[in-house]
């Protein structure tokens, strides 16, 4: 399932694709009835909160996004959604967002060679096409793909706790960051996956976060201190920025890349975007904890262990991450954010 800073990349890449333009939708698998009477409207822009893509049209480029007429099409990629992208060089900056997907056409291509984005025919699989003047987007395998108007929206994110990469000046999602843990009896392991406490955190940033803070995963959030608290919200909003900025998910210092870079694969593997290119950190050397059960930690050689949390998976050092309560002495000394280094 895509990571809350993969959503904010693909709500950039609608809107430089689509935004303020004219587009032709439409439902090749037919699920999707509501295409056609949001065809030949305004793509306004896009908006991600979490793990919720929102995209919202009118009939026309001058209308106000809070405009009762605005239509906002609500996607959801859970497991196996996809965005696929074709159109004119540069319409996308990339050919997919999601769960592993062929590219649009790819399958014409290998036979024919380079196929006109406006003459590819839809799988029977697509779920929603938008087409554009530059270039067009396919959905396919979305766990939720509906119209809202302005109050269904509004449900959407009453349900969903604050978004750390959303823009938060007065500090009031900080604090409701910390509120959320500190009056649970839930693990902190848990509750960072609990979208109505943070929204956008999938296993990987609850991972590594959690091994950067130090901290035992099996830990009462009621037990923590506010500042316990303060420096994970500001080390998540620092990681997920430095994800959208680069589709990739980093949380390792260099002079550690090369230490047990290791991790265990599942059947089909962690892909993070730009797995091919030789000049990104390999997804070996990118994570201190996830997918290294097993293994040796990278710091202090323990063997890294896997449990369960809430029916998911969870990653953590033994060793490292002994902290269990705020009577524990705690200290933030994990490592310098990677953010702030070339990687």
């Amino acid at each position: 399932m895509p990571e809350g800073h993969t959503v904010h990349r693909l709500a950039a890449v609608f809107a430089r694709g689509f935004g303020g333009q004219r587009v032709r939708t439409s439902s090749p698998q037919g699920r999707f009835s509501d295409a056609a009477r949001l065809d030949g409207q305004v793509l306004l822009g896009a908006e991600a909160v979490g793990k919720h893509l929102f995209l919202p049209f009118a009939p026309s480029a001058e209308v106000d996004p809070a405009d009762p007429s605005v239509r906002h099409v609500h996607v959801h990629l859970g497991l196996y959604g996809s965005w696929t992208f074709a159109g004119d060089p540069g319409f996308a900056g990339a050919h997919a967002i999601g769960a592993p997907r062929l590219r649009v056409g790819e399958r014409e291509e290998e036979s024919e060679g380079t196929v006109d984005w406006r003459r590819i025919v839809p799988r029977e699989t697509v779920r929603l096409r938008i087409a554009g003047p530059r270039g067009l987007a396919d959905l396919t395998g979305p766990t939720a793909c509906e119209v809202l108007d302005a109050e269904g929206r509004q449900r959407v994110l009453d349900r969903l706790g604050p978004d750390p990469l959303r823009p938060d000046p007065d500090g009031s999602a900080r604090r409701r960051f910390v509120e959320g843990i500190r009056r649970s009896r839930t693990t902190i392991g848990a509750l960072l996956m609990d979208q109505k406490v943070v929204a956008g955190i999938g296993n990987i940033y609850r991972a590594e976060l959690l091994f950067r803070a130090r901290l035992d995963p099996f830990v009462p959030g009621r037990d923590l201190t506010a500042g316990m608290c303060e420096e994970m919200w500001e080390d998540l909003v620092a990681l997920m920025a430095y994800g959208a900025r680069t589709g990739r998910i980093v949380t390792t210092q260099p002079e550690h890349r090369q230490i047990e870079a290791r991790i265990v694969e599942r059947s089909r593997g962690t892909r993070q975007n730009g797995d091919e290119d030789p000049d990104v950190v390999p997804r070996e050397e990118s994570f201190y904890v996830y997918h290294r059960q097993t293994l040796p930690c990278r710091l202090c050689g323990t063997t890294v262990r896997s449990g369960e949390i809430a029916a998911r998976t969870v990653f953590w050092c033994p060793r490292c991450q002994r902290v269990r309560s705020r009577r524990a002495g705690w200290t933030r000394e994990h490592p310098a954010a990677p953010w702030a280094l070339a990687v």
